[in-house]
């Protein structure tokens, strides 16, 4: 009897200490081992390139939605999940939105009103996803006035529905005089300083960077004609640009 005792308690240690080695040692293995690949960074990725490149490391990917981005090709991933970096198991999904190949359509809108400005024409058109193009001038007495819209070398009406990303091309007043009054330039962007200038039948002559613009949107801190001057057609507008709210040394001036 004694014996026999002995043996269910000898049976009964080795099956908890089996319990204890396969809960805290054979599990957590386990599972570390099917969670030890690291999801890769897919975005900006072509789906031609994609399965290949995730069976190689043990994931499949799905198409969860689409999207659209002018700034990439069609068919490319533009988001993931789980995110770059997580770790996750083996042949785990990875969930992908991609760039639609036909961009969605968005109405012209209506500039052509008799007050559209040719810096609130650009600013407009960026905010539905349209490009500002080429700037051309037309005799009138009033400068950058908006006065045609044109989408492929032809007149756009407001409302037409076009892709995404479209450049449309803006045809403005000239101002019917050869004396202007100088626009401010300050706090716009190099970019969207000269495209007034053009409008205006100016030109960009000496640009300065003040301080350092590294990792910055540097901006037209100082013009020279000053605004409000008046100028003639064809003049030449000297720039410093540098980082929003630095001061222009003196010796720069």
């Amino acid at each position: 009897m004694g014996s026999v005792l002995v043996n269910l308690g000898v049976a009964a240690v080795v099956l908890v200490v089996l319990a204890i080695l396969y809960f805290y040692a054979y599990l957590p293995s386990v599972t570390n081992h099917l969670e030890s690949i690291t999801v890769p960074n897919i975005e900006g990725m072509h789906m031609n390139e994609l399965e290949d490149f995730l069976v190689k490391r043990n994931l499949r990917y799905e198409v969860n939605d689409s999207a659209y981005s002018s700034e990439f090709p069609p068919l490319v991933v533009l988001k993931q999940y789980p995110h770059p970096g997580a770790k996750v198991k083996e042949n785990r999904k990875i969930f992908i939105s991609v760039n639609r190949v036909t961009p969605p359509s968005v109405p012209v809108p209506d500039l052509i009103d008799g007050k559209s400005s040719l810096q609130n024409a650009r600013a407009v058109l960026r905010s539905t996803d349209l490009k500002p193009g080429r700037i051309e001038l037309r005799s009138s007495p009033f400068l950058n006035l908006v006065m045609e819209l044109k989408y492929e070398g032809k007149t756009i009406e407001p409302g037409t529905r076009i892709p995404k990303g479209s450049v449309i091309d803006i045809v403005v007043g000239d101002g019917g005089k050869d004396s202007i009054t100088m626009p401010s330039l300050l706090g716009l962007s190099l970019e969207d300083a000269r495209f007034v200038l053009l409008g205006a039948n100016l030109s960009v002559g000496h640009v300065e960077l003040v301080g350092d613009t590294t990792d910055v949107s540097p901006v037209v801190l100082k013009q020279i004609p000053e605004m409000d001057e008046i100028v003639k057609v064809g003049d030449v507008v000297n720039l410093w640009v540098g980082a929003e709210g630095s001061d222009v040394p003196d010796d720069y001036e």
